[in-house]
């Protein structure tokens, strides 16, 4: 139950980033609330993996989909660079938390 709390995690925590980047575009109650509400339901399925998983590794894996997801979110929905460099390493970092997972 811990891997999918760490993966919910992961996932609310682009939502939250997602807001951030609303709100560098339209500073709204609507924006904001997507950031706060991303963020605090992240935390909490942090948290709740982190009862039975390891810090570090619910940690890298938190940021990990939080890196990969946004990465992805910024290309298709505000038109950010999808050079094979940035594609490759965005592939690197989602092998690592795969990785994490095999060994855990």
């Amino acid at each position: 139950m811990s891997w999918l709390y760490v993966i919910l995690a992961g996932l609310f925590e682009v939502v939250g980033v997602t807001g951030i980047a609303e709100i560098s575009k339209k500073s709204n109650l609507r924006s904001y609330s997507i950031m706060f509400v991303g963020f605090a339901i992240s935390f909490l399925f942090l948290a709740l993996a982190m009862e039975s998983m390891p810090m570090g590794t619910a940690y890298a894996v938190w940021t990990g989909i939080g890196t990969v997801g946004s990465a992805v979110v910024g290309i298709l929905m505000f038109n950010e660079s999808r050079s094979a460099k940035r594609i490759f390493f965005i592939g690197v970092v989602l092998m690592a938390v795969v990785g994490l997972k095999l060994i855990e």
